[in-house]
Parts: structure tokens; C-alpha cells; sequence
């Protein structure tokens, strides 16, 4: 609940303009305009409007419409990150860290306005990455990046017993990183939280066994 409360002070938009001197907050909604529309159907204009800059200031600041989505990627991909590295800490039984990792996730998935938007990366790059070499590359690394850090958590539980002796962490942590990519786009598909924090037990549940 910690980390899924994070992500949402995070998300939210403060009223106001945002000063050009905070390109955190600024890249963050244009993130929100990208989140909403895919990076395609999100204009310039649209950006401008979701961060509060007119167009020559958007682009001193962050660059044009493809600089400004790729630091958005970047920057997703670092705040999910964040929120993993916390959930699967050791410390605590393999299971608990699981079902924090999928609550943190879905924290991010459900923290739209009104409805749930996914996530980011699955919602808008996936398409982008089939003729974006660079987009292409940020996701390839971030799906490489979420497996090896399922796999450290995995390989530690195995370590600790906490695993059938012929379990194998990479294969599960691909399986726990599935899970979190069909969670992802089942919430934007309007599957209620509910179902899938079900869902995320249920593999967990698999996982551990």
C-alpha cells in the first residue's frame, strides 16, 4: 500500500502551471498525454497543453515530440524500477515480497484519472518499439531489467529454502515478469483491481509451491 501511494502522489498533476524549471513534474504529464492517447495519437499541442509550456519552451527544455517521449520511457522505466527494488528487498518470505511487488504495480496501473491506464510501457511503447530502434531498445532493456530482478529476489529464496530444490529462478522469474505484463493489460482492458490482485495471488501461489 506504501508504494502504490508513492506512485500516486507522484502521478498526481498539482494545480497550476508548471515552471519550466521543473522538468520532473513537466515530463511527467506529458507522460499522462502520452499514457492517454499513444505517442502517435498525442500532438505537440497536446503536450503543451498537459505540461503547461508553449511549444518553444518545450522544446528547449526537453527536446521535439520523440525526445520528449523517450525521456518520458526512460523515466517510467526508473520509477518502476524504484518501486520493485523496494517490494523485493529481502527480509521478508518470498511470497510477501511477490504480492508487494504486484500491489506496487498495480498501484501504477490504476493511478489514472478516472479509469485504469496499464502500463505505460506495455500501453504506448510496444507498438512504437516495431520501427523505433531507440524506443525498441528501452523496452528490450527494461523487460531484460524487471527479469534479473525477479531472478536475484528468486535465486536468493533458493538459496534460502524457500524453493523445491529443482526450481529454476530464471525460468519463474520470467513467469512472475509475465504475470506482471498480463496484469498490465488487463487493467487497461477494465479488468477490476480486485481480479487482479486474485490473479497475482494465484501465481505467487504457483511460484512458491
Amino acid at each position: 500500500m506504501q508504494d502504490r501511494t508513492k506512485y500516486n502522489d507522484a502521478a498526481k498533476r498539482p494545480r497550476g502551471r508548471p515552471r519550466a524549471y521543473e522538468p520532473e513534474t513537466a515530463l511527467r504529464h506529458a507522460a499522462d498525454a502520452f499514457w492517454r492517447s499513444g505517442y502517435a495519437g498525442t500532438s505537440l499541442d497536446d503536450l503543451s497543453a498537459a505540461t503547461g509550456m508553449n511549444r518553444p519552451s518545450l522544446k528547449a527544455a526537453f527536446g521535439d515530440k520523440h525526445d520528449i517521449y523517450v525521456k518520458a520511457l526512460t523515466d517510467y522505466w526508473d520509477r518502476k524500477f524504484a518501486l520493485m527494488a523496494e517490494a523485493l528487498a529481502p527480509g521478508k518470505p518470498l511470497g510477501d515480497t511477490l504480492m508487494q511487488a504486484y500491489d506496487a504495480a498495480l498501484g501504477i496501473y490504476f493511478s489514472g484519472e478516472g479509469q485504469p491506464r496499464g502500463c505505460f510501457v506495455v500501453g504506448t511503447a510496444v507498438t512504437e518499439a516495431l520501427d523505433d530502434p531507440v524506443v525498441r531498445q528501452i523496452v528490450s532493456d527494461g523487460f531484460v531489467g524487471l527479469d534479473e530482478r525477479f531472478r536475484v529476489r528468486l535465486e536468493q529464496a533458493a538459496a534460502d529454502g524457500e524453493l523445491s530444490a529443482n526450481a529454476d529462478p530464471a525460468a519463474l522469474a520470467m513467469l512472475a515478469s509475465a504475470t506482471m505484463h498480463t496484469m498490465a493489460i488487463r487493467a487497461r482492458a477494465g479488468t477490476p483491481r480486485d481480479e487482479l490482485y486474485a490473479l497475482a495471488r494465484k501465481a505467487v501461489n504457483a511460484i512458491c509451491r
